[in-house]
């Protein structure tokens, strides 16, 4: 007990001089002036961030919010439009349930998004770390937050042995033997910023570490050891094909279904993605179709290569045709900028 109030105490010392500056959090010097964290704001930051780096987060953030004040005003806007704004920040499920949550939020909460752990998990798209996150920023609620910093850390500190990730819980559970009630949400973002500056995966600054005195690893000089995982498997490769059809400096574009991946999101028509190349069939369209080269994209499970074929026309035929491919996915940009070189 002793030992983790003097931890908590370190470790909030620190926050308090070192602790990071971001657009949408609260310091303790704001607190003091009697500034409040906006639920709201909070999780927006939050589901940007997951599987992101903050810096690429951030414009989003700015930017959402700019065309969306409230989480009513969320709600209240096209599916499409949010999908059209997302593009670029990946893992499009975070989209939709976005504005899935935004829309319950508006209906069954009166638009004033809680703040309560439990009611939190029951939302769309919202975990449990994100839901610790906001109830201990914005209402005190001394909840367990452990991210993949937080991970790391502990891990560190308990030289905790269970390879992740089938040792996840048992890692949850050993962090949350040192919450209290003392600060929980800047306990927990202190934490957060720990793993992402000092005790970094690979060179942790452990001289500088607030919880130096205190960590396992760092005494046997075994930080980089932890945490230990699973081996990993190869990564699955999966192939397919895809049609640009263009008219002038449009390109012919359909919605994908919302269910599998980018679901929901605007793209050009493709093959199914499979394990195993197949023979160039019939395309989606009847048109001379010529090859424009191929292109590769990795997302988190596999590794996605793409024929792409090209053809042009002189009058649209129906559908929907776009000149502005900024609000596709990062691969459709991808495939229409190798279906431009031919």
């Amino acid at each position: 007990m002793h030992d983790i109030i003097e931890m908590r105490a370190a470790l909030l010392g620190w926050y308090d001089e070192q602790g990071r500056t971001l657009p949408w959090r609260v310091r303790p010097e704001d607190r003091a002036r009697g500034v409040t964290a906006d639920p709201y704001t909070i999780w927006l930051s939050e589901v940007m961030s997951q599987q992101t780096t903050l810096a690429h987060a951030e414009p989003y953030w700015e930017k959402f919010l700019a065309a969306f004040p409230t989480v009513s005003d969320l709600a209240d806007a096209p599916r499409d439009i949010v999908l059209s704004m997302w593009a670029g920040l990946g893992y499009y499920a975070r989209a939709r349930n976005l504005h899935k949550c935004a829309g319950v939020v508006r209906d069954s909460h009166a638009g004033v998004f809680p703040t309560d752990e439990t009611t939190l998990l029951n939302l769309p798209g919202i975990g449990p770390y994100t839901a610790a996150t906001i109830a201990a920023i914005c209402a005190d609620e001394p909840t367990n937050i452990v991210d993949g910093n937080v991970e790391r850390v502990i891990s560190r500190v308990f030289t905790y042995e269970p390879p992740l990730p089938k040792g996840r819980k048992g890692l949850r559970e050993l962090a949350g033997t040192l919450v209290r009630a003392d600060r929980p949400g800047d306990y927990g973002q202190a934490l957060m910023d720990l793993g992402a500056s000092l005790c970094s995966p690979k060179s942790p600054t452990c001289s500088l570490c607030p919880w130096s005195e205190w960590c396992k690893a760092h005494a046997k000089g075994i930080e980089t050891l932890y945490p230990k995982k699973e081996k990993k498997k190869p990564t699955p490769v999966r192939h397919g094909y895809a049609y640009v059809l263009r008219c002038g400096d449009k390109i012919l574009v359909e919605a994908r279904p919302d269910k599998g991946l980018l679901g929901g999101m605007l793209g050009v028509p493709t093959s199914d993605w499979g394990e195993k190349p197949e023979d160039h069939v019939a395309a989606p369209i009847k048109r001379n179709w010529e090859r424009a080269g191929n292109i590769k994209h990795v997302f988190t499970h596999f590794e996605l290569r793409i024929d792409v074929f090209t053809a042009r026309i002189e009058k649209p035929t129906e559908g929907q045709w776009i000149a502005d491919f900024k609000g596709l996915p990062t691969v459709f940009r991808k495939i229409i900028g190798a279906a431009q070189q031919n």
